[in-house]
């Protein structure tokens, strides 16, 4: 297949580059534009060329099929130097996104011309790697240091206007890209060239910066080696030649190719590139979501209908009277006036969110929803109620779904007609912002139906992972291991403050029991509580212990922790010392708690996958990094545990 096109109009030569489904930098398009910049340096007819892509985007990064192999020439850097070194200047025409590698071919012309749409990016760090093409040496000279530095150490992504004020793009085109980048060119021949990038001067910043933003930038990477390795890939740019400089980059890109984190972070991109559209729902059609609707306004069901707003879904929010419907009202406008206030929102694009809600105390007004999700208390009798209701105002082919995240489903469908359109769909809080979504059919459940929770993930922008029936399904089931393996250690004589310490070193943000401080320890407690009510076995904890003494974490001031009147800074408490001194019995504990910890975690994925609860190992890694804060760069708890299959 041929991956690159040469055509002319007048004195533009125009160089299509066509590598679906993202135009990625395979070797045979390397050698495509490698050639290009020969055949149009010849051309004695050609004043200047015009790079663009076909298809949804312009290039888009590496190509993954290459990721763990050798590298083949061309290279990507002298691709680039060549571009950048063409007799003839190349104009990058971008649409949709021009990422990694596909930027630094962009800043190897000599302009950049983007439609209003695109956005631009080098999100190396979150492979675990650094800019191995001049990322690191031309962005600074192009946009300057502290642009940068937010670029590269972030890897997040720039939309087209941003990237323009900063320098990163010469020109913004709406509507048909060609012809702007054509009627842009065509402009730009008429004035002196600028000099090429690699030829520009990079004000140096004051000295104090570089401490600053290692400061800042280790605090958020927590362990994470790529984005600090990235900075002094910046800072040599700024202090080095440029071929200096560029030999750095490469041999920092090179070092961290082959590294652990880099491991563990390719681990999760392919497994969250597969997530969204499993192996065994190939060919399965998704029923049709144009209408949905939500069964509770409370912090997790306001949370599931912003999401279903988000992704532009009109949504009927039903309560179960007045004023609950005004509670729940209200709960969403604060989701999305909080986003207006982060900038996320406009206030207009807020109020449009608001108008697709639709509140009722009515199910009839569910009738024509194609899905409806249940987020009510976690009780089955209450659940039972609302599923009866569903089930005879619904469509007969409406899809029904509930949120729970302990209580059995099939317990829950008992008796609901139809129940082929039955699925678990379990979201995470804050669930306009958490990424996890445990998709959970019972067996009744129809393929296109369990086909359709997959397509909700898609378009909520969610990494969606099927989960089996058992006591916390994948996620929660993992966490009760891990909090009991957590007590075991305090049992031992290892103290509250050393877990947690271990854990945020190991790269969480937060410890087993601060964690479990800001949840609230009597969601657990109740649970638990539960199902001692129904005659279940369950060990009392030493949780237990503190919630029967009011202490119930943070929203009381007291949990594993003290906490002052509206500060949340946890502080060593000496009632929990006196309140569980005569369930510590000090023996030999774990020298590296952090690597029994999650070894635990492990060990409970291991039975996870023995169960069948989960298809795969890398599911497992999904959701505790996606729901539970597991560290991206260590791969989740299977990879970092060697069980990688």
């Amino acid at each position: 297949m041929t991956v690159t096109t040469l055509s002319r109009q007048g004195a533009i030569a125009i160089v299509t580059v066509n590598n679906p489904p993202v135009n990625a930098l395979s070797q045979a398009l390397r050698q495509g534009l490698w050639d290009a910049v020969a055949t149009c340096d010849a051309d004695p007819d050609i004043r200047a060329v015009v790079l663009i892509c076909a298809g949804r985007t312009f290039i888009a990064g590496a190509d993954v099929s290459e990721f763990g192999k050798p590298p083949m020439e061309p290279h990507l850097p002298d691709l680039v130097n060549r571009i950048e070194a063409a007799a003839k200047p190349w104009v990058a025409a971008i649409h949709g996104s021009a990422l990694g590698g596909g930027f630094e071919v962009a800043m190897g012309c000599r302009f950049r011309a983007a439609l209003d749409t695109a956005s631009v990016g080098l999100p190396e760090v979150g492979l675990g790697i650094v800019p191995g093409a001049s990322g690191t040496v031309r962005t600074p000279r192009l946009a300057g240091v502290a642009a940068a530095v937010e670029l590269v150490t972030t890897g997040k992504p720039l939309g087209a206007a941003k990237a323009q004020s900063m320098g990163l793009l010469d020109a913004v085109v709406t509507g048909d890209l060609l012809q702007g980048a054509l009627d842009f060119t065509l402009t730009a021949l008429e004035q002196p060239l600028p000099l090429p990038i690699s030829e520009r001067p990079v004000a140096a910043p004051a000295p104090e910066f570089w401490a600053e933003q290692q400061t800042a930038i280790a605090r958020r990477a927590k362990g994470e080696a790529a984005p600090l390795r990235a900075l002094d890939c910046l800072r040599k740019a700024t202090e080095a030649p440029f071929a200096e400089a560029l030999a750095f980059e490469r041999a920092t890109f090179l070092d961290l190719r082959g590294s652990e984190q880099a491991a563990a972070l390719r681990h999760v991109f392919f497994a969250e590139r597969a997530a969204p559209r499993p192996a065994h729902l190939a060919g399965v059609p998704p029923l049709p979501l144009r209408h949905t609707g939500v069964i509770g306004g409370g912090t997790m069901g306001a949370g599931i209908a912003a999401a279903l707003r988000d992704a532009d879904l009109p949504v009927v929010l039903i309560e179960r009277d007045a004023e609950a419907l005004a509670r729940g009202v209200a709960n969403l406008r604060s989701i999305f006036d909080a986003a207006v206030k982060r900038g996320r929102l406009t206030a207009d694009q807020a109020e449009a969110r608001m108008a697709g809600i639709t509140p009722s105390t009515d199910y009839a007004a569910l009738s024509d929803t194609d899905l409806v999700i249940e987020a009510v208390f976690e009780d089955l009798s209450v659940k039972h109620a609302v599923f009866d209701a569903l089930g005879r105002f619904c469509r007969s082919d409406a899809v029904l779904a509930t949120n729970t995240s302990y209580l059995d489903p099939r317990r829950i469908a008992e008796g609901l007609p139809n129940p082929a359109r039955f699925i678990g769909l379990h979201f995470f809080s804050p669930a306009n912002v958490m990424k996890l979504l445990e998709i959970v059919p019972v067996p009744e459940t129809a393929p296109e139906v369990l086909a359709t929770g997959f397509a909700l993930g898609r378009a909520l922008g969610k990494i969606p992972v099927q989960a089996g029936i058992c006591e916390g399904f994948i996620g929660n089931r993992i966490l009760k291991r891990y909090r009991m393996a957590a007590e075991s250690l305090l049992r031992k004589g290892v103290t509250i403050a050393k877990i947690d310490a271990a854990m945020r070193s190991y790269g969480f943000a937060m410890g087993p029991f601060e964690a479990q401080d800001l949840g609230g320890l009597d969601i657990a407690f109740l649970q638990r509580e539960a199902a001692r009510a129904s005659g279940q076995d369950v060990p009392e904890t030493l949780g237990d212990l503190l919630v029967r003494a009011g202490r119930k974490g943070q929203k009381t001031g007291a949990g594993w922790y003290d906490y002052a009147p509206g500060d949340r800074t946890p502080r060593p408490s000496d009632a929990v010392a006196k309140l569980l001194a005569d369930r510590i019995m000090p023996t030999a504990a774990p020298t590296d708690i952090a690597a029994y910890l999650v070894a635990e975690m492990a060990a409970e994925g291991q039975a996870i996958l023995a169960d069948g609860i989960a298809r795969n190992a890398a599911d497992i890694d999904l959701v505790k990094i996606h729901g539970y804060g597991f560290p991206r760069w260590r791969g989740g708890p299977m990879f970092a545990s060697g069980t990688r299959g």
